[in-house]
């Protein structure tokens, strides 16, 4: 579970993103799943995007990425949002206390 100091810490990182996960009509499949875990592990924080022909509503979308996952759900805006997980092998971003 990450603070709100935290969560603004990720926040103001993933401002500077480029979405590199993309959700369209076909929603979330398994495929979706496992690329999003691969670059979780890779990357530990990443931006996702749910395309405007997509039937299902972003923040639902968020959140069940994250709970597939196991990673958090730092925000939703609009039709983007940000997920974050550690790496299990090496953390790349360090969290502040």
């Amino acid at each position: 579970m990450l603070t709100g100091k935290q969560k603004g810490y990720i926040r103001s990182m993933g401002n500077e993103m480029v979405p590199i996960l993309q959700v369209g009509k076909g929603g979330i499949t398994e495929m979706v799943v496992t690329q999003t875990d691969e670059a979780l592990e890779a990357r530990e924080l990443i931006k996702g995007r749910v395309l405007q022909n997509s039937s299902e509503e972003p923040k639902t979308v968020a959140a069940e990425l994250a709970e597939q996952t196991g990673a958090e759900l730092v925000q939703v805006i609009g039709r983007n949002f940000l997920l974050f997980r550690q790496s299990k092998n090496k953390p790349v971003i360090v969290l502040p206390k």
